[in-house]
């Protein structure tokens, strides 16, 4: 009896020796994060609904926070941190990209869309949702495609693909229009609000997101022509492999249990804070065809 049980506790030393040794060990941001015990996020304070600061709490809010939460409960199981210390870095369309790469946020999960430029700066995850480029403008505005714009001014946020594309946009058709760059989508909408600008140029589920802050939303429409068609994706640093996995693996798991449409549905197709603001923005078929099979490129 004791010769069969000191074989079994040999065997027993021999498989734990055998599962750690294939286990990696950390490396790159995902060891930083533990050696802290401490993960710093990325967040806009005006990107609703994906991310934006909507009460007297200052704390971010939205569904791409939601994502990211998730994905701290992840990197806490990878790094045997029971309890990581959640801290957040405010970013912009114009300082985003530069503060994932120089280390001062670990994780970005805002608004920000891949494209082939910036991927050659940082790294992007899978996917969580698909977005084009459209105008949000009165109803009686009388605009309905971009032709109308001839002569008019029109609002995007600096910083953004968005704006590049407008201008260029401009350019080509001709359209005399007066680009104005406002700093975020929010002071972009308030320009339209009161007149300063006829159309607002912005992807369409933000332009939803700016539409249900006015007083009546049905007072407002997005329409015209769908140009410029992005996904957005969470970005880490470029060649930090181990951090990038676990941020897909993440979002992989949300997607294949189903969980991800109840998330959705909170931000995107029911009342959210802080005034009961509702979106009324069904998902996609495209971002059904990213859930059903998880990319992190551009959808043709």
């Amino acid at each position: 009896m004791q010769k069969i049980t000191l074989i079994g506790c040999t065997l027993g030393l021999l498989l734990g020796a055998q599962a750690h040794a294939t286990e990696p060990s950390l490396d790159g941001t995902l060891a930083k994060i533990a050696n802290a015990k401490s993960i710093t996020l990325g967040y806009r304070d005006a990107s609703v609904p994906f991310s934006y600061v909507g009460d007297n709490t200052g704390k971010p809010m939205g569904y791409s926070v939601d994502l990211a939460n998730k994905i701290v409960e992840r990197i806490q199981q990878k790094t045997g941190v029971p309890k990581l210390n959640v801290k957040y870095n405010l970013v912009t369309s114009q300082t985003r990209i530069a503060l994932v790469q120089n280390g001062t946020v670990d994780l970005e999960c805002g608004s920000t869309g891949v494209t082939a430029e910036r991927q050659k700066q940082v790294a992007f995850s899978y996917g969580f949702i698909y977005v084009k480029g459209q105008l949000l403008t009165a109803k009686n505005s009388g605009i309905q495609r971009f032709a109308d714009l001839q002569g008019k001014n029109v609002v995007t946020t600096a910083g953004t693909t968005n704006e590049r594309f407008l201008k260029s946009y401009n350019v080509d058709h001709k359209l005399n229009m007066s680009v104005i760059s406002a700093k975020d989508h929010g002071e972009a909408f308030k320009m339209l609000e009161s007149g300063r600008a006829a159309a607002f140029y912005m992807d369409d589920a933000l332009l939803y997101g700016e539409r249900a802050k006015a007083r009546d939303p049905h007072n407002w429409i997005v329409v015209g022509e769908e140009q410029s068609r992005e996904i957005y994706s969470c970005m880490v640093r470029k060649d930090d492999p181990q951090l990038l996995a676990v941020v897909n693996e993440t979002l992989a798991g949300l997607y294949s249990s189903g969980e991800i449409d109840g998330i959705y549905q909170r931000w995107f197709e029911q009342p959210i804070p802080p005034k009961g603001l509702n979106l009324e923005f069904p998902m996609t078929r495209e971002l059904k065809a990213i859930i059903a099979k998880p990319v992190s490129d551009p959808v043709e």
